[in-house]
């Protein structure tokens, strides 16, 4: 299975970069051909420049500037998303790849005020995620990265697609083991992916 790996981490020595690393180790272990798509890495633009919202509607001269990125996300048959949750958010860099990627057109279609997906040919969602915060606090505020992972990008892909959302929570307070133990399960569970 052709697996498209989203990561934004943009500091190579820390845990969200060994998170990275463990998550194409596993992926390739078990047998899938892996996209690498490390956005800082990339010097990805996740700016929405004006023009691009003038044209966003016109399919499909709303792809022309990040067409690369749009034929990997079309190509892809899963996705796994790798990064740290920043004030309960994803960082500007992946929201940016949201907003300027998936387009009308590429993710989906508009007609008649109804949203019709274009990504059912992703079989598979994966989530492996950083946060500062305990799950109190991420489950107080809405904890709204991962409603996007298993609400609205599941209901994207192909309906009844497995889901596997990983997060080590607490990361103000983890320790080498609390993070070793979380590399293990990473592993284990993207090797099953």
């Amino acid at each position: 299975m052709r697996v498209l790996v989203l990561h934004s981490h943009p500091v190579e020595e820390s845990f969200g970069a060994a998170l990275h690393r463990q998550t194409i180790e596993s992926l390739k272990a078990a047998g899938h051909e892996v996209d690498d798509c490390n956005l800082y890495a990339e010097g990805f633009d996740p700016v929405l420049s004006r023009h691009d919202r003038m044209i966003y509607h016109d399919y499909p001269e709303n792809t022309e500037a990040v067409k690369t990125y749009v034929e990997r996300l079309q190509r892809a048959e899963a996705l796994v998303i790798v990064t740290p949750v920043w004030n309960f958010g994803f960082p500007a860099i992946l929201k940016g790849y949201f907003d300027r990627v998936w387009l009308p057109g590429v993710t989906f279609e508009l007609v008649n005020g109804k949203v019709t997906s274009k990504l059912r040919h992703i079989r598979k969602l994966g989530a492996v995620m950083t946060y500062g915060a305990d799950p109190f606090r991420a489950f107080i505020v809405g904890n709204p990265p991962k409603k996007i992972i298993k609400r609205m990008l599941r209901a994207m892909i192909k309906p009844f697609a497995p889901v596997v959302f990983l997060a080590h929570y607490d990361m103000n307070r983890s320790t080498d083991e609390t993070r070793k133990r979380f590399l293990e399960r990473v592993k284990r569970e993207m090797e099953r992916f």
